[in-house]
């Protein structure tokens, strides 16, 4: 159901809207170009991994470009509803957030495609390496972290399809809470605050507690997965829709050209990804509908 796939390669030059004169610049009207990030890890090491992106889209766009990370997921889409950013990187599920407060405000211009190769990646579930619990269903009665409550995979997905498999975590686990981000929730595994977590995974080279390990934040094989979701759509690059043409068309040009023109700066910004492939609000519908049957639910149980 989650598995859609994009047809559509590099460049995506289609998508670039047309210059509505040939003097047209956009610098006269914006100052500076801002990229929020989601948190998925700390803001150290998110901003560390942007800073070829930043050096690069500002020489490109021949003007200031600076990247941030939100405090939290609502916070980036926050700063772009209210004109304080005019590109981010989002989740699917934050981006369904956005596309509700900012309806055709804002699209998706690509996403990454992997190590692999794939343009999707995975909720898990992870435990302490050393616990007893072998399967989702030992874990009845225990504790669950999740990221952030507009985390795709750190959320929205896992309660989704947990519902579905008679496991509802409202009521299948004793405690259920929020760490902050994903790399928090691995943290909070290990530390004991949770039995368990659910977290981003691609594949078993690109995820998040593998790069946790390889930064020196946890033993490599501290924690394992016991349960995974299926696809879901790879998060988007999202850019506002109501800026001037003439910048729209730039970014798209710069965007689809980083891995080429700067492979380093690309490889820092996407954890080691192949490529970026053209991305479109219809990629993620199934999302959408996750988020608006998930907001239903709550309302329901609210009333």
């Amino acid at each position: 159901m989650l598995a859609r796939r994009a047809t559509l390669m590099l460049p995506g030059l289609a998508l670039m809207p047309r210059l509505a004169g040939a003097q047209e610049d956009w610098r006269q009207q914006i100052r500076e170009v801002r990229f929020g990030m989601i948190s998925v890890e700390n803001e150290r090491d998110a901003i560390a991994r942007l800073q070829g992106l930043q050096a690069y889209m500002s020489r490109e766009l021949r003007t200031n470009f600076r990247v941030f990370r939100g405090s939290d997921y609502a916070a980036v889409v926050e700063a772009m509803r209210a004109g304080h950013s005019e590109l981010g990187y989002l989740g699917p599920a934050s981006y369904s957030l956005a596309r509700r407060v900012m309806g055709e405000r804002i699209a998706p211009i690509f996403r990454y495609i992997d190590n692999e190769g794939l343009e999707g990646y995975h909720s898990v579930m992870l435990v302490k390496a050393d616990s007893p619990f072998q399967q989702v269903q030992d874990l009845r009665g225990k504790t669950l972290g999740f990221s952030d409550p507009n985390s795709t995979s750190g959320f929205q997905v896992p309660g989704w399809f947990l519902r579905r498999q008679g496991m509802d975590p409202a009521s299948f686990f004793a405690r259920t809470g929020f760490t902050g981000s994903h790399e928090q929730g691995v943290m909070a595994v290990i530390n004991g605050t949770f039995d368990a977590a659910v977290v981003a995974y691609s594949n078993e080279r690109r995820n998040t507690f593998q790069r946790m390990a390889e930064k020196g934040m946890i033993p490599s094989g501290a924690v394992r997965v016991v349960w995974k979701s299926p696809l879901i759509p790879n998060s988007p690059i999202v850019m506002r829709k109501d800026l001037p043409a003439a910048l729209q068309r730039e970014v798209v040009a710069a965007f689809a050209a980083l891995p080429e023109r700067d492979p380093q700066a690309f490889r820092d910004m996407s954890s080691d990804a192949r490529g970026l492939a053209v991305a479109k609000h219809e990629d993620y519908l199934d999302i959408v509908a996750i988020i608006e049957e998930n907001a239903a639910r709550r309302r329901e149980r609210r009333s």
